[in-house]
């Protein structure tokens, strides 16, 4: 398996289990575990980092398919290369860090990672032009 798959199905794992982040937060609330078993129709006070990686998650959740597209036609057209391997692996870390700085509320630090994650993918879409 190239480094491109290898990294998107990571990027697809971090995004699986991004949900435990935010799920602990909720759990470990008084009346968690009933909110989460229920139909969810009241709102749960939950602690700001939990709502961030919620959004965190979101946020994947939207740039994964873009990242998929770009990893998956690479690979199909025989474009991947070490730029597009470097490509993945920055989106993928890029994302990582940027679940951290999210969770953590370091916003301008967010915003510099998202950007990273938006360079790697864009590494990948040059390949394609070449």
């Amino acid at each position: 398996m190239t480094t491109d798959l290898v990294m998107l199905v990571a990027t697809a794992l971090l995004c699986i289990g991004i949900p435990f982040i935010y799920g602990a937060g909720r759990f470990l609330q008084p009346g968690g575990f009933d909110w989460a078993a229920s139909n969810r129709e009241a709102e749960l006070n939950v602690p700001a980092w939990t709502q961030r990686a919620v959004r965190a998650h979101l946020n994947l959740v939207e740039n994964l398919a873009p990242f998929a597209i770009l990893v998956l036609v690479a690979h199909i057209t025989g474009k991947s290369n070490d730029t597009t391997a470097a490509g993945a692996a920055i989106f993928f870390w890029a994302r990582v860090a940027h679940l951290i700085v999210y969770v953590a509320g370091l916003k301008y630090v967010r915003t510099i990672a998202w950007f990273g994650g938006w360079a790697g993918g864009v590494m990948i879409l040059m390949q394609l032009f070449k």
